[in-house]
């Protein structure tokens, strides 16, 4: 399976050597082994890979990877560039619309966000297929309020956009005053019309990333075979 590298690996090595950690190791690796599981293995921690730890401004958490057939690709809400977009991303897409006045995409493809800081992580990093939750509570819970714990406290501007009560129950842990939470309801279509819609979370979060002298996040995914200008 897949290891965390660079500060990432340093600031969690701790958990690594924890009791649950090497319980969840096995559990997952067994279904892995055994069972169709996503994402693939090499994209577990795909979304440390693509947002090191000292480039984070931006946190999204999600709940648990998608289980539908090639859906999860290691980050939060999104999908590869052929597969179709989820409604949850369609959403996020038409709240980004609403909010910044962004064309809504051809795509789901979620990479330019995590390559400018935005850690696109869910509270659950592995699922089996078409089974929705079905890794909830062997572990991974324990491992991701590890990484917020780490990230609250970095001495630096960082915006929590927290989505859906598995993601808002990490908001206790959440105090440093140089950093940002807000909280909304998931973007699912059982529960966006429930506090989603109008959240206007991306751009309270530039507004504050710009108050705090960092770069705001250019949160336009263009559409396929367009050139994206950041790279």
């Amino acid at each position: 399976m897949a290891q965390l590298t660079g500060e990432w690996a340093k600031a969690l090595s701790g958990e690594f050597r924890q009791p649950y950690y090497a319980k969840l190791y096995r559990t997952v690796l067994a279904e892995y082994q055994t069972k169709r599981v996503f994402p693939p293995p090499d994209e577990m921690f795909r979304a440390f890979h693509l947002t090191p730890l000292e480039c984070v401004k931006v946190v999204i958490l999600g709940q648990d990877p998608y289980h539908g057939d090639g859906q999860a690709d290691g980050l939060c809400f999104s999908v590869r560039k052929d597969v179709e977009i989820h409604p949850s991303l369609e959403n996020i897409y038409k709240e980004l619309h609403d909010d910044l006045g962004c064309d809504i995409p051809d795509n789901g493809c979620l990479e330019k966000w995590a390559r400018q800081g935005v850690l696109l992580l869910n509270t659950v990093l592995t699922v089996r297929a078409h089974q929705a939750f079905s890794h909830q509570g062997i572990g991974w819970e324990n491992f991701t309020d590890a990484v917020i714990h780490v990230l609250s406290e970095q001495e630096r501007p960082i915006v929590y956009l927290l989505w859906g009560r598995p993601a808002r129950q990490k908001a206790s842990m959440l105090s440093n005053p140089r950093q940002l939470v807000l909280e909304a309801a998931h973007p699912s279509p059982l529960s966006a019309y429930r506090g989603f819609f109008g959240c206007r979370h991306f751009s309270k979060a530039n507004e504050f990333l710009v108050r705090s002298g960092v770069e705001p996040v250019d949160w336009q995914i263009e559409n396929i075979g367009e050139k994206d200008g950041k790279e």
